[in-house]
């Protein structure tokens, strides 16, 4: 099982992070493959995209400014298999990429996603400027 390529360009509209590749993602290379996940379904409901993209067009989403990556590039079953040390190294290169790539917005897919992320527990739902989820990064 391989991992999934990131979809990433310079100045990104928006950079969607989930925790990690289900199986079925690492099976096909695709992000958001397992037939339950509803990611391609809410973007287009959402009005972020102009049709429900199947996940092998993930890539298609540069085309509209929209990048894809994980917090851990691992794909497993169950976002629990996750070890602390793949989430620690995960946010270090997550930083890497939104430093290297500065998207305008950071769409974390999952509240926990931005909990694994910032270290931050007890987060309230809603929008954080930039500077904030970089926070714990400028000590």
């Amino acid at each position: 099982m391989d991992f999934i390529q990131d979809h990433l360009k310079d100045n990104l509209k928006i950079l969607f992070v989930g925790f990690n590749p289900s199986l079925r993602s690492g099976e096909s290379g695709h992000h958001y493959a397992n037939p339950n996940n509803r990611f391609w379904k809410i973007l287009h409901l959402s009005g972020l995209t102009p049709i429900k993209y199947k996940n092998e067009e993930d890539y298609k989403l540069l085309d509209l400014g929209y990048g894809l990556t994980n917090i851990v590039s691992r794909p497993t079953k169950a976002a629990d298999e996750i070890t602390k040390e793949e989430y620690k190294e995960g946010a270090k290169e997550l930083r890497a990429k939104i430093e290297r790539y500065r998207p305008k917005v950071v769409c974390y897919v999952g509240k926990g996603v931005y909990q694994e992320f910032t270290g931050y527990k007890n987060v309230p739902w809603g929008c954080r400027k930039i500077r904030q989820f970089l926070e714990p990064w400028i000590l």
